[in-house]
Order: C-alpha cells, then structure tokens, then sequence
C-alpha cells in the first residue's frame, strides 16, 4: 500500500515545489533581460501553476496512459469549477462586474466545447495541438493588448490568475532589479524544472500502479486523485483570493487555468504525444466540464456575482460527479 501511495504524494509534492522554483527562477531571469512585468505576469506567472498539470498529462500520454493524461486535463478544469470555485464562492461571493472577466468566461465555455467536439470527432493529433497551442498564444496576446488599453478595474482573467498567484506568494512578482544573479536564476528555474520532471514521473507511476492495484481505471483516477492534486496551485490562490475579499480575482483565476488547461496543456499533449481520449471522458466527463462551465458562466453573468449558496450548489455538484464516477 505505501509503495502505491508514496510515489502519488511525493511526485505531487515534486511538482508543486519543483514548478514554484521554475516560476521564481523564470520571473527572475526574465527581469534581468528587461522583459516587461506585464509580459511576465501575463505568462510566467500567470501559467506557472499550471506546469504540474502539464507535465503530468505529458508524461502520462508517453507512458501510454491517456486516461490518466486527458483525464488530468478535463478533471482539474471539472474540480477548478466545482470544488475551487464553490470553496471561493462560499468564502466570499465573486462578484463579476468586468466586462474583460464576462468576456473570458465565454471563452472558457466556447474552449470546452471545442475540445469536446473535437475529441469526439477524432484522434487529437499533432494539428490540433499546433492549432490549440496558436489559439493560446492569440488569446494571451490580446489579453496583453487588452491590459494595455483598459481601465485599471477592468482586468481580464489572465491578469487576475497572475495577481492571485503574486498576492499568495510574493516572491513571484517581477522585481524592478533582479534579486539574484542571471546564473543562480537560471540554476533555480533549471533545479524546478528537474523537480517538475521527476515529481511528474513519481505520480504517473503511482497513478497507473493504484489503478492496476484497485482494479480502478486510469481515466477515474485521472479525473480524481491526479486532477485535484495538480490543482492545489488554484485552490490554495482561489482560497486565499477569497479570505481577502477579492471574488472577481479568484474567478480570474479559475477562469485562465481553465482556458490553459485545454489550449495549453492539451495542446502540446496533443503535440508531443499524439492520440485518442479514451471514450469514457468523450461520452460523460467532456459533457460534464461544457455543462459545470456554462453553469458558471451563467451564474456570473445572473447578477453579476456567484453567490454563497451558488457556492454551494457547485461544491455540492463536485461530491455528486465524484460519486457517479468511483466505482
């Protein structure tokens, strides 16, 4: 049993601490070749907690466990709304008052049903990665274009995941000096990245070896136990966002590492390790993200606020999903 268990809990450990180092390292880097501190907020910071979840859905796919790889992707997009947002939500209410925030709810729920219809048309190949990863990059441009122009309030969820994740730790926001030298910065983005790497072996090994232990499949532990362990990130930043009454930057935050998840994480999964999504996420748990996300975007966009007991209905919506798909 600890053989099983060891691997999971280590490798989740690895890959949180490991992309933590890869963030600072980067942010740190970053600064010392001038980039802009909205440039870096935007994308290493704003993407950075997203590295577990990208490099577990990676490895796993080469390691010939789709289920495990797809269901990383589509369950932690399932447990970011769910079980993050309704923690967020019955903390203190998200109020939803940006038009930039209203927008990018729409394209969370528009990616959902792209990536569903396209897993149940065909094998995610190396051109659908290529498309999904080029659609992100388009998206994170003209959020940087859009933070640019607009007014101070009305910041996108690109922004509020980048905020959230700098108000958590503060050692993630871009300095106006670099505090260490360019070479310890690059040897820490480095040791993360060997961190990541590892930790992301750890997990999918232990991963495949307690479905094959429990007789559970892949796909269901994908989707539970690997799905919420990558999003700690999220839920740690949508809580904190939460207790400091900032309802619309947790809701950025769910927001953006939803639309990352499909375009970004999917995408080079696509890319790297070309396949099909196993039926069983085809036929059910695509239908339940595209229905969790309209049924955000809809509470938002009612009242302009996800209110405590809408909070509630989520969380109480992720037990519910858990109990329908554990055998």
């Amino acid at each position: 049993m600890l053989d099983i268990w060891l691997p999971i809990i280590g490798g989740l450990v690895l890959l949180i601490a490991g992309g933590e180092f890869l963030v600072r390292g980067a942010v740190q880097v970053a600064t010392g070749l001038g980039v802009s501190p909205l440039v870096i907020g935007l994308t290493l910071v704003g993407f950075g907690t997203s590295t577990p979840e990208l490099v577990t859905s990676v490895q796993a796919a080469m390691s010939d466990a789709p289920g495990i790889a797809y269901g990383n992707i589509v369950g932690s997009n399932i447990a970011n709304i769910l079980l993050i947002a309704g923690i967020a939500a019955m903390i203190s209410p998200m109020v939803v008052a940006s038009a930039a925030l209203k927008r990018d709810g729409a394209v969370m729920l528009v990616v959902a049903v792209v990536f569903g219809l396209a897993a149940f048309t065909m094998p995610l190949g190396r051109m659908v990665g290529v498309i999904f990863i080029s659609a992100l990059a388009t998206y994170v441009y003209l959020a940087f274009r859009q933070e640019m122009s607009s007014s101070k309030s009305d910041h996108g969820a690109v922004y509020d995941k980048s905020l959230a994740l700098q108000e958590t730790d503060a050692a993630l926001a871009p300095p106006a000096t670099p505090r260490t030298s360019f070479l310890v910065s690059a040897l820490i983005a480095l040791a993360g990245l060997a961190l990541v790497v590892i930790g992301g072996r750890f997990l999918v090994d232990g991963a495949v070896s307690l479905a094959r232990g429990f007789g559970i499949s892949e796909t269901v532990i994908g989707l539970t136990i690997v799905a919420v362990g990558t999003s700690m990130p999220e839920l740690v930043t949508s809580v904190v966002a939460g207790l400091r009454k900032q309802g619309d930057v947790a809701f950025g935050n769910i927001v953006g590492s939803n639309i990352y998840n499909i375009l970004g994480i999917g995408g080079f999964t696509a890319l790297i390790a070309p396949g099909a999504v196993p039926t069983e996420i085809v036929s059910f748990d695509n239908l339940v993200m595209i229905g969790v996300s309209l049924a955000l975007v809809g509470f938002a966009w009612t009242g302009l606020r996800v209110a405590r007991w809408e909070g509630a209905v989520l969380l109480g919506g992720y037990l519910i999903y858990v109990y329908a798909i554990w055998p």
